[in-house]
């Protein structure tokens, strides 16, 4: 058995168990074109609501010009040209009524808190070229470890709704009489319903959804009292804020002076940094779902004319190949039954190509053996100590988020 070689693979199979087998390229150019669909239409609706806005604004601009240079004799340039430097003036931050200073350190504080969270409201920038290079250095480190951040961020709330629905998935089962009274989480007594065990993606994403509406609406409630904005225009601002757009058209805590300034500024800075990490870890759930949904018509839509392919997509699974209304097919799974399939030949039945496949099947038993030992690394509350080499490379969990995300969800489970 160990005397085998590998029989060639010509450059045709590797396309075809590489490109049509997996399906992350498929998968790619799919949200790229619905994205591309997505701004099409967003950008249809939103000029079908602002264009004739704008045009009456432009005609009454116009009008109101044209009488105030005629009613005080001043001509239209010269007019034009004092504008011109009303807005230069606004530009740098100049108002008729008194604002907070902006480069003093609490202003220069809130600026620096724009960037690095990439919200860029865009009411202060640097004006000298120290500062502008500066930016460019500091934005760099900053951005990259605000973004580390966020991540860690969405792992530990991820881990915490975990562990809560776990104790809640617990106490239900124990009310059903499907847990021994003695159970204990981490023992070797395992129940009906329990081994395996992870939070569903929509629940995760129901009580984050649940989560950022309330924080808007009390963070709004907080704008309407003290900036004296109507609440709509609270909720969009929170909104534009929280999910890092940061239009600049309503921007918070930018008077001179408050009542309780000092608890307000300290509320909003609150609001914002919770707001931000929780929008994030939404969007981020989200975006699993909207896989979920990629996948499904990548299946729909299934290539037919290569049954080759088909066999070998079949069996192939990967990681984060999710679909939406998959049933669970969680199995006991032994490591000895790995054993099968150390032959080449074995290997080759195992993709429906006759080609060599070693190297495949031996990450697979990898990640069979890690599943094995590792049923639910969040939600079982079991010490994570697996320590097996493998062969893959430092990308193979996934990249930022969905790798953070990666056997923390049933959705996305080594074995769905």
């Amino acid at each position: 058995r160990g005397s085998q070689q590998p029989s060639p693979v010509s450059a045709r199979d590797r396309w075809l168990v590489r490109g049509c087998g997996l399906p992350d390229n498929g998968r790619f150019l799919l949200l790229a074109a619905l994205i591309a669909a997505y701004l099409s239409a967003g950008a249809t609706v939103f000029s079908a609501l602002e264009s004739p806005s704008e045009a009456a604004a432009q005609l009454r601009w116009n009008r109101t010009l044209h009488n105030f240079s005629r009613i005080f004799n001043i001509s239209l340039p010269e007019l034009r040209a004092f504008l011109r430097s009303y807005e230069a003036a606004m530009a740098a931050g100049i108002r008729v009524d008194a604002l907070r200073p902006r480069w003093d350190f609490p202003g220069a504080f809130y600026f620096v808190g724009t960037v690095v969270s990439t919200i860029g409201f865009g009411m202060t920038t640097p004006a000298t070229v120290a500062g502008k290079v500066f930016l460019i250095v500091y934005g760099l480190f900053g951005c990259a470890g605000t973004i580390l951040f966020f991540n860690l961020f969405l792992e530990r709330i991820i881990s915490l709704l975990a562990f809560i629905m776990k104790a809640c998935h617990e106490r239900q089962l124990r009310r059903s009489g499907l847990l021994p009274p003695n159970f204990r989480r981490g023992s070797a007594i395992s129940g009906v319903g329990l081994v395996g065990w992870k939070p569903s993606v929509y629940h995760v994403m129901l009580i984050l959804g649940i989560f950022a509406i309330t924080l808007s609406c009390c963070a709004s409630a907080m704008y309407t009292a003290v900036e004296g904005w109507n609440y709509i225009d609270s909720l969009y601002y929170c909104f534009v804020t929280f999910s890092t757009i940061g239009f600049g058209d309503l921007v918070s805590s930018q008077n001179a002076v408050y009542q309780n300034q000092g608890l307000y500024r300290f509320g909003n800075f609150i609001f914002i940094l919770m707001g931000v990490c929780c929008i994030y870890s939404l969007f981020n759930v989200i975006s699993i779902v909207i896989k979920q949904v990629l996948n499904w018509v990548l299946k729909k839509f299934e290539c037919r004319c290569c049954p080759k392919c088909h066999k070998s997509s079949a069996r192939l699974g990967r990681r984060n190949a999710i679909t939406p209304g998959a049933r669970l097919r969680r199995r006991n799974i032994s490591v000895e039954t790995d054993g099968q399939y150390d032959s080449d030949t074995e290997g080759r039945r195992l993709s429906g190509e006759m080609i060599s496949m070693r190297e495949l099947t031996a990450s697979n038993k990898v990640s069979l053996a890690i599943l094995q030992k590792q049923l639910s690394e969040t939600a079982n509350g079991y010490p994570r100590n697996v320590c097996i080499n493998t062969r893959q490379n430092g990308f193979s969990a996934g990249v930022g988020a969905l790798a953070i995300m990666n056997n923390r969800l049933a959705e996305t489970s080594d074995s769905r």
